[in-house]
């Protein structure tokens, strides 16, 4: 499910009271960590020496991610976000999933590094770290929603930890990488095709297109039916299998390792914060590319069915001459918030001009299916909740009208209809009327649920669930729909009659 919480911008610590204080703000605010041991005054002016030679390669980049950085450091963390931690590490990379951990071993290739340095500085402190040989400890939970607090703590966390390069003994190489990894979680919500792709996969995809498919996802919380449903968009972000971090206890080296995935907002990518300037369109390439060969599959058994046909039957060639008009396509939910006088729709519909179709997917329909239908669509129909995520299917340029029950207003517009303007569709909130509502004949008129949801919804998650989301059906007032899908159908046909365009049918 969706969860109706606003976010607040993450705000830097502005000052300290005390010296020590103020060293210790240092120390922590700059390098993101999660600890440090600081027993011992050498090894905390080792850290403060490697935080000043990430300070002088950086220091071009110091407005921008605090972890771009070069092999002068060992383990960087960025936890500015509200929403996620994201820590890089190069070198010597090993994981150990026994213990839940990622060890660093500073370079495997530069013997007189920086950190072969380090990790004589160590060498000579007696006990403490020099017992150890750890230099820095992190501690990460790979999900993008960091400010909740409830589902993160179901989530797996990870143990990021440095040490010197005489310790890397300890765990011996069973299988070597030669690309970098992506640590990541698919627990969570994971489950809800709203919180796959938002928390997964359009982070999953910001964070590693860089890379050009050379790169290997390590994912925690592993779930064959998630890597067989969005196997086909893995293959296009990676040329390699993901690897299940908890079943596979073989010792895993790369040379370089992100832990944790960057996320941008709802549903989108932002062109600002990408190489290359990628966007949400961008994003939305990679998914045609993922499922065109499975829709060219499906195209090809249609049309040797076709073919098999000694003439074409009357019902095919009235098929041909209806593609020419503009497809709807209806996203129809069973249970609550539910359209029900959806046949109603579908017949003013068709009089309008459309072609329609109804769609009813579940989480066992096929996503390459759902693609196509959204694909070829000129304009879709859905009531608020998690399939509006399907939106991402749509060409730009298409028509997206969300129905939009009472009390949903904010969620719809934040998690739906502003990330569909930046995909570039055409976007209608059809905010409905307490008369359209089924709550209508349940609560007195001058009942806040009727006549004040924002009042109810700021009682907490529960009551919006309870009330407005499961409680909840719409009866279209068809009259005042009408002018929306008339609309829609005059923009559609415009652009087929401008612009022809290749799509999948």
């Amino acid at each position: 499910m969706v969860h109706y919480q606003r976010y607040h911008q993450w705000r830097k610590v502005q000052g300290v009271e005390e010296d020590e204080e103020a060293h210790n703000s240092l120390v922590m605010e700059w390098a993101n960590s999660g600890y440090y041991k600081r027993t011992r005054p050498k090894l905390l002016s080792l850290l403060l020496l490697s935080l000043l030679s990430c300070t002088f390669v950086f220091a071009p980049h110091l407005f921008g991610s605090p972890c771009s950085f070069s092999l002068l450091c060992t383990i960087c963390c960025d936890r500015s976000s509200i929403r996620t931690d994201v820590c890089t590490m190069k070198g010597d990379v090993r994981t150990h999933s026994g213990s839940s951990s990622i060890f660093l071993y500073g370079s495997r290739d530069n013997k007189n590094s920086f950190t072969d340095f380090a990790s004589n500085i160590v060498d000579n402190n007696d006990g403490g770290e020099g017992e150890t040989g750890e230099l820095q400890h992190e501690k990460v939970k790979p999900y993008t929603r960091k400010w909740e607090t409830s589902v993160m703590d179901t989530v797996d966390e990870l143990d990021l930890i440095s040490r010197k390069d005489s310790a890397g003994q300890d765990y011996k190489c069973d299988v070597y990488h030669d690309v970098p990894a992506v640590f990541f979680s698919t627990g969570g919500y994971t489950g809800n095709v709203y919180h796959e792709f938002n928390d997964g996969i359009i982070p999953l995809y910001i964070t590693s297109q860089h890379f050009k498919k050379k790169v290997v996802f390590v994912v925690l919380e592993y779930h064959n039916w998630w890597v067989t449903k969005y196997g086909d968009v893995l293959k296009r972000l990676s040329d390699y299998k993901p690897i299940d971090f908890r079943g596979d206890l073989k010792t895993h080296c790369f040379p370089e390792a992100i832990v944790g995935l960057k996320i941008h907002g709802e549903l989108t990518v932002d062109a600002s914060l990408m190489a290359g300037n990628k966007s949400i369109v961008d994003f939305r390439r990679v998914l045609d590319r993922a499922y065109w060969p499975r829709i060219k599959g499906l195209i090809r058994d249609e049309e040797r069915e076709t073919r098999a046909k000694l003439s074409p039957s009357p019902e095919a060639l009235l098929r041909i001459k209806e593609e020419e008009r503009p497809k709807l396509l209806i996203l129809s939910r069973n249970g609550s918030r539910s359209i029900t006088n959806e046949d109603l729709l579908v017949k003013m519909a068709g009089e309008i001009g459309f072609r329609v179709q109804i769609l009813s997917p579940d989480k066992s329909t096929e996503l390459a299916k759902i693609y196509r239908a959204l694909n070829s669509s000129d304009v879709m129909i859905g009531v608020h909740g998690a399939a509006m995520t399907h939106f991402l299917f749509m060409r730009p340029g298409s028509v997206f009208i969300q129905v939009i029950p009472l009390g949903t207003v904010w969620a719809a517009e934040t998690y739906y209809g502003e990330p569909a303007k930046k995909l570039g569709l055409k976007y209608i909130g059809y905010k409905i009327q307490t008369r359209e509502s089924s709550l209508y004949d349940k609560y007195d008129k001058n009942d806040p649920v009727l006549r004040d949801p924002s009042s109810v919804t700021k009682r907490g998650w529960q009551f919006t669930k309870s009330i407005y989301l499961d409680g909840q059906n719409v009866k279209l007032d068809l009259g005042r729909f009408r002018k929306h899908l008339v609309h829609a159908y005059e923009y559609s046909l415009s652009l087929k009659n401008t612009k022809p365009r290749l799509q999948s049918q």
